[in-house]
């Protein structure tokens, strides 16, 4: 249509981003974990990092084995629903709230495979305006469905309007094209509606059309198809064959078209259980409780784990099972940046597949460390253990993100924070001009690559032109070198094979610098005029906008606080 414009989510800072430290990841023994003993498919390679989310996912982010690897993204996030939790702040402000999650899904987005998905639980509160939001992000083509999980099973006789009982299960592909789900395990309740009536050898069957319910072509309508006993049989009005004629003369020879018992019926195919049980049967979108569980028994879990402190709003175990069976096979990578309480990687483990979770809070400590013993373990008794015969093993690395690579000194200038090593500082450099942090054993000089012939080498040291000259002859002509250092003498950037920086200068202005925590509570909000509206959907085309302009720094309103 003439004149059409694409139409998009706005919002009062939508376009302020931060721009984060590609913070290094430091372990913390204290609170690793591991089994003691080694058995077939366990995994030990497992990430519990605590710390704020965006900067974990940054991080995340120039690590080679975790960038565009991701199978499976589970999150969890803050639902906004104005409620006070004891572990975290679920009521920010609607447009941050909205910057918060745009952020962390644009960074998702980057570390998922191109066969990955993600699936987000959410409910009413911010579930529309935050499908636009993925809508932006992986392409409104890459839109799976929109799962209904009944997290109640009972109705509140005290609400308002009317009882909420669902929560939404918000499904994107990287690639939809190249995704497919895996289907579900067949019921016991399924296979009972298959018998024998005939004692056929295949097995127990069941009656399904030989027809689509679709109108097909002009040469489909006119189908007509006559079987070994004379039935002449053609599609009903309004539907086409499912079947081509040699498909059908194979299925009628091989006595696979069932007649009804007296054998006059119209022809049905006769499909076999024995068939199904290879390939399961594919998920639906409504989800109950009695599938998938509820919160109630959410509850109960986390109970069980931790009696004297359980974690307020859980997803049940049986939930997460169902996401990973269609979503992963074992050994695949889940990510999980959301933590809570670990529901995603307790499940995860006892599924066999690989995980990293963030958390920001203590309770990655409180709650998360002791729940994932125990599933090393093998004492956790709760949720999927019984079904997955779940017996323990396998372990995890706990990490801490580094502080920030650079801080002031008592005159205000930014110089190289004292806690950073050098081992530390050559990492943290890798990460700022994306080169794999992989110091070599044979080479002082390669502490990182970027391709197979450019390496990158950090040191704290003056370069005199002699030490630079010595340099650029071990590197040689096919290969380059970025040379960060803290000073050198001029003369060395006329040695071609080299590029030399100094640092901390060549860093300075890359990004945001001792900020730890981008989780925009609600406490550090400005107060903002009643008569601004904070969300419309406008036209995407160039305007001026009275909220975004009063409200234009918005972040750096918040970090001063």
């Amino acid at each position: 249509m003439a004149g059409k414009t694409k139409l998009e989510l706005t919002w009062i800072g939508k376009d302020e981003r931060p721009r984060l430290e590609p913070r290094i990841l430091i372990e913390d023994p204290e609170f690793s974990y591991h089994a003691e003993t080694r058995r077939e498919g366990d995994h030990f390679d497992n990430m519990l990092i605590h710390g704020d989310n965006l900067l974990a996912l940054k991080a995340l982010e120039t690590e080679p084995n975790v960038r565009g690897k991701v199978k499976c993204i589970f999150i969890d996030p803050p639902y906004n629903t104005g409620s006070a939790f004891e572990h975290y702040d679920d009521g920010i402000e609607h447009s941050l709230w909205l910057t918060m999650m745009r952020d962390r899904i644009e960074l998702l987005y980057s570390l998922l495979a191109e066969d990955g998905s993600m699936w987000v639980t959410i409910d009413d509160n911010e579930a529309h305006y935050f499908k636009v939001i993925c809508d932006e992000v992986f392409g409104r083509s890459n839109f799976v469905a929109n799962a209904v999980w009944q997290k109640k099973y009972t109705v509140a006789n005290d609400a308002k309007w009317l009882s909420d009982s669902h929560d939404h299960v918000i499904i994107y592909a990287k690639n939809k094209m190249a995704w497919r789900p895996n289907r579900l395990p067949r019921t016991s309740e399924m296979d009972e509606r298959y018998r024998n009536p005939d004692n056929h050898p295949k097995g127990p069957w069941k009656a399904t059309p030989l027809y689509a319910k679709r109108t097909g072509s002009e040469k489909e309508r006119a189908f007509s198809f006559q079987f070994k006993n004379g039935f002449i049989w053609t599609p009903p009005r309004g539907t086409s064959p499912r079947f081509p004629a040699d498909t059908l003369r194979m299925m009628d020879d091989n006595d696979e078209i069932w007649f009804g018992v007296d054998g006059t019926a119209n022809p049905s195919r006769k499909t076999f259980l024995s068939e199904l049980k290879i390939s399961g049967t594919p998920a639906s979108t409504l989800w109950l409780h009695s599938d998938v569980g509820h919160n109630h028994e959410a509850r109960d879990e986390v109970k069980a784990i931790n009696p004297d402190d359980p974690f307020d709003t859980p997803k049940p175990e049986r939930l997460i099972k169902r996401i990973l069976e269609l979503a992963t096979t074992p050994g695949d990578l889940v990510l999980d940046s959301f933590g809570g309480s670990g529901t995603t990687g307790a499940v995860a483990h006892k599924m066999g597949r690989r995980w990293i979770m963030v958390e920001l809070g203590e309770h990655a400590k409180t709650h998360i460390v002791p729940r994932m013993q125990n599933v090393i373990n093998g004492t956790d008794k709760v949720g999927v253990t019984g079904a997955v015969n779940w017996q323990g093993g396998g372990g995890y690395r706990f990490f801490q993100l580094a502080p920030s690579l650079l801080q002031k000194d008592k005159w205000g200038n930014l110089v190289i924070n004292k806690d950073y090593q050098p081992e530390m500082l050559a990492e943290a450099i890798c990460k700022h001009f994306n080169y794999t942090y992989a110091p070599s054993t044979e080479h002082y000089w390669m502490h990182g690559k970027a391709t197979e012939n450019a390496f990158i080498y950090v040191t704290t040291n003056s370069l005199t032109i002699d030490q630079l000259k010595t340099l650029s002859d071990e590197v040689g002509e096919e290969r380059s070198l970025l040379v960060c250092c803290m000073a050198y003498e001029a003369a060395g950037d006329n040695l071609t094979n080299l590029t030399i920086k100094k640092i901390p200068r060549v860093v300075l202005d890359r990004c945001e610098w001792g900020k730890d925590d981008y989780s925009l509570k609600i406490a550090a909000l400005p107060m903002q005029d009643e008569e601004l509206e904070a969300v419309e959907i406008t036209a995407a085309k160039p305007k001026k906008n009275k909220a975004s302009v009063a409200q234009a720094n918005l972040f750096d309103s918040t970090e001063e606080n």
